[in-house]
């Protein structure tokens, strides 16, 4: 169909294509909704993926289902966003915390992270409450502040079609929250502008008269005059030939199948039975005919898919009967055509979206097929499976009519009067219609967009991605969050990181955020021009200095200033917690970089899209706690890297948290007081007899080292007031170690002798090791070595703790840090 000569067709694109707007796309039946979808995905305007109530829809529209891909619960879903969000409510909690039915793979969360549309297909059979919860997950990975994460919808259906199936069980529970069940209801939808879109124009039918009774069907305002015109097609004890292939529609699945049974069973050839082959994931709901399928020479059939061949020979919902069964090809004579069709098995396969590696862009990945004749039993089928489909001829048996639309659905997939056949009278009780769906429905008529609406929301959708481009609020939000879970626990986290977090979030917001609002007022100013944004020589040049200003900035304050805190949190849960705040916040930025990096050469709307869409997908490594980080506020940062890699071997050697050797508050106060004997460090909180006596002269020791490398007088070193002390004469303590260990002495004696610990010793033979001062082979027999070597390189780890695992209580972890400072000696 050419959208030239359809104009709502060339509207719906356009807005899809040059807007952010949320879309209903609606029309009566034959309107072509069907083929503007398949259009869509074949144009792929925008990174989208397309979402269906049901498997066979699904499947139809080449898309998943809604419950399969979101991972919703069947049944009611209580909203849980009624509200707006606090700039400090705690962020999504990790996918690892999330219940087994929300544990989303990597995969899909950087496709939820990356589309820009939405497309949900058969909309009037999905419930508000759907609608809400596919709102909840799009939050929780994207922007949270947004309705659907600020991911853009496309909804397709038609409202006077099938309703959302709903017992009275399920409303109870969820009418304190909906008007109706019907999507439009949805909380979060009705916090958006909803742009909807009729189209008017009908491809299955030409026939004026048949299009008017259908119309007046759909909206419930059939006349007597107009009911009268339609009940003339009731015809009692209707015969027809075999011939002119009539299939019947009902309202009850059984009805359906015991027509088919009855006649099939009529026909004196033997059956066939037919056996599909289903491989890999395509769930039985999905079927799109029988896995077992049963034929007979003379049965009645319709095709249930597209003919894929270049000759189109058969269609969904073509009707003809079986003339011959051969062992691979079924024969099948159509009405009006002269030759019989070869019919072979065909595929149908189900799929998932998935995030090529080379690209980066989102296909559909292969995850199962069902592979049969597309052909199932065609004397009768349920109004519910004939939507979307069109027969020559139908007659119709909606008596038992139970649900809205019913009625209009099953006379409107006839193509013309002539080729409808009613089993009984169309009662006006019997067309059912929604009082709320007409209400919306005419709304929709009433308020159908214009080419002025299109260019305004066209202009406002490239101001707001420029406004997105140069926003910062998320980050501050995350900034904010981040600080106060520091605060909130100020015990653990100490002055040194809350005062880094301060001196950070001040300077991006004097550098960044506020510089950014009043940027953002400006290029306002600059979209309200006439002039297209793409061709507006002025606002390109201010895009590019302003792309250039924010990446150094945020490079400077969000990447090297976060990048140099020290996170040394005692507290397991507070420490993870910061830890991954800030991981947020680094991904954050990483988008936010790559984003302005691109702009730098100008501001295109689909090039913007396209990276934006790439940068979201998580490629980034997990952070990692590296101890080498020390903080700007850190005083004495050298010595605060000695006790803390002291303090994490002696927790190692033990086999205790690090904390129990020296808790961050004592190690910072060591930092400050600088305690040069014992007695001294005695003076230090957190230090009693018993931690002197393990740990003491290590320390000391450690603080004693470090004031001579940095030039400090040990009698003005510890600022506690105490006595003074001579200044001994100092030695270099590890060549002490390397002259007793020469003349022969072992480890334990020269620890003895010094009075240090033994680790502290073996400390010193490693770096001398390290140094080539010392070779290991004078202190391991040859077989150790190959043995801790051999182990290191088939485990492809230099981890102590893994190695010593791997390794047994047959080694020592001295021996172990032996043999990897040999490695290192020249490297």
């Amino acid at each position: 169909m050419d959208k030239m000569e359809n104009p709502q067709l060339q509207l719906a694109s356009d807005f899809v294509r040059y807007t952010n707007k949320n879309i209903f796309l609606t029309g009566k039946a034959g309107t072509g909704k069907t083929t503007f979808l398949h259009n869509l995905k074949r144009e792929a305007v925008k990174r989208m993926i397309i979402v269906a109530p049901t498997g066979v829809a699904a499947i139809n529209a080449g898309g998943v289902t809604i419950h399969s891909f979101f991972q919703l619960p069947f049944g009611p879903q209580i909203p849980k966003r009624t509200g707006v969000v606090s700039d400090f409510e705690e962020p999504p909690v990790n996918a690892d915390k999330q219940s087994a039915q929300h544990k989303f793979s990597k995969e899909k969360v950087n496709i939820i992270r990356s589309i820009d549309l939405l497309v949900i297909d058969e909309i009037s059979m999905v419930r508000a409450d759907m609608l809400d919860a596919i709102d909840e997950v799009l939050r929780r990975y994207r922007d949270r502040y947004k309705p659907f994460g600020g991911v853009q919808l496309l909804m397709i259906g038609d409202l006077q079609q099938l309703a959302p199936i709903v017992k009275d069980s399920e409303w109870d529970l969820l009418r304190a929250y909906y008007d109706t069940v019907f999507f439009f209801s949805s909380l979060a939808l009705r916090q958006t502008e909803l742009v909807s879109i009729e189209l008017k124009h009908i491809y299955r039918q030409s026939d004026e008269r048949f299009i008017r009774i259908l119309n007046q069907v759909r909206e419930n305002r059939i006349d007597t005059e107009t009911l009268a015109e339609l009940n003339k097609r009731y015809i009692p004890n209707f015969e027809y030939d075999e011939s002119e292939r009539y299939i019947t529609l009902t309202t009850h699945n059984n009805q359906a199948q015991s027509i088919n049974s009855k006649k099939l069973d009529a026909i004196k050839e033997a059956p066939v039975r037919f056996t599909a082959t289903v491989s890999g994931d395509f769930p039985e709901y999905s079927y799109p005919t029988d896995k077992e399928l049963t034929l007979k020479q003379g049965a009645q059939v319709m095709f249930v898919k597209n003919d894929s061949s270049r000759e189109k020979l058969y269609y969904n919902g073509k009707i003809g009967s079986i003339v011959d069964i051969d062992e691979e090809v079924i024969w099948v004579q159509c009405p009006n055509e002269e030759d019989a069709i070869a019919v072979q098995r065909a595929e149908w396969q189900s799929f998932k979206f998935s995030i090529d590696p080379n690209t980066d862009e989102i296909t559909e990945s292969v995850i199962g097929s069902f592979i049969q004749y597309p052909l199932k039993l065609a004397w009768a089928i349920t109004i519910h499976k004939s939507q979307g489909l069109t027969f020559e001829r139908a007659i119709v048996d909606a008596q038992l009519s139970f649900a809205s639309g019913q009625v209009y659905v099953a006379l409107s997939r006839c193509k013309t009067l002539e080729g409808l056949v009613l089993r009984s009278p169309i009662q006006a009780s019997s067309i059912k219609t929604d009082v709320t769906v007409d209400s919306f429905s005419r709304h929709v008529e009433e308020n159908l967009p214009s080419e002025q609406q299109l260019a305004a929301s066209k202009r406002e959708y490239e101001r707001l991605l420029l406004v997105d481009l140069f926003g910062f609020e998320h980050i501050g939000r995350m900034l904010g969050y981040t600080r106060k879970v520091a605060a909130e626990h100020a015990e653990s986290t100490g002055d040194v990181l809350r005062n880094a977090l301060a001196v950070v979030a001040e300077r991006f917001r004097t550098e960044i955020a506020d510089v950014a609002a009043k940027f953002q007022y400006q290029l306002s100013q600059f979209c309200a021009m006439p002039q297209e944004v793409e061709t507006n020589e002025f606002l390109q040049e201010r895009v590019i200095k302003g792309a250039g200003y924010f990446k150094e900035k945020v490079n400077a304050i969000l990447v090297d200033e976060l990048d140099s805190l020290a996170i040394d949190i005692d507290n397991k849960a507070v420490k993870k917690s910061i830890v991954d705040s800030i991981g947020r916040i680094e991904n954050e930025v990483r988008q936010k970089l790559v984003c302005l990096e691109a702009t730098q050469k100008g501001f295109k709307v689909a090039d913007y899209l396209h990276t934006r869409a790439v940068s979201a997908i998580d490629k980034a490594a997990p952070k990692k706690d590296t101890p080498s980080k020390v903080s700007s506020e850190i005083v004495n940062p050298q010595l605060y890297l000695a006790l803390k890699n002291w303090r994490n071997l002696k927790a190692e050697e033990l086999n205790v948290p690090h904390y129990l050797i020296m808790p961050q508050k004592t190690l910072f106060e060591i930092l400050d007081k600088l305690p040069t004997s014992v007695d001294a460090l005695k003076r230090v909180k957190g230090f009693g007899e018993k931690k002197v006596r393990q740990f003491g002269s290590e320390i000391v020791q450690i603080v004693m080292d470090y004031c001579d490398d940095e030039g400090i007088d040990y009698s003005k070193a510890y600022k506690m007031e105490m006595p003074e002390e001579p200044k001994k004469q100092k030695v270099d303590t590890k060549m002490e170690t390397l002259r007793l260990f020469r003349e022969g002495r072992s480890l334990q004696e020269i620890a003895d002798e010094r009075n240090f610990s033994r680790s502290t010793i073996e400390k010193h033979i490693t770096d001398l090791i390290a140094n080539d001062d010392v070779a290991v082979e004078a202190l391991l027999a040859e077989e150790r070595i190959d043995e801790i070597t051999r182990c290191m390189r088939e485990a492809k780890s230099r981890s102590v703790s893994e190695l010593k695992a791997a390794l047994g209580d047959g080694y020592s972890y001295a021996e172990i840090r032996f043999v990897l400072a040999s490695l290192n000696v020249g490297s």
